[in-house]
């Protein structure tokens, strides 16, 4: 696995984490981290969508 697939896969996980708690517990880890709706909020949500658009590469490629 590549560093930029591992990075990608990390930030997915994130993501899923993130939607967890908002799910369970209405927290936003990342709205509390960085601020609601703040510069830095809005890049890791960027990052965390461009990283789930990589995470379907990864479905269909063969890690061997």
């Amino acid at each position: 696995m590549k560093v930029i697939d591992k990075i990608a896969l990390l930030l997915i996980i994130i993501g899923a984490i993130n939607w967890g708690l908002i799910a369970l517990f209405r927290f936003d880890l990342v709205a509390a981290l960085f601020g609601e709706m703040s510069v830095i909020s809005r890049i890791v949500y960027g990052l965390v969508g461009i990283s789930g658009l990589w995470g379907i590469r990864l479905l269909f490629t063969d890690n061997d």
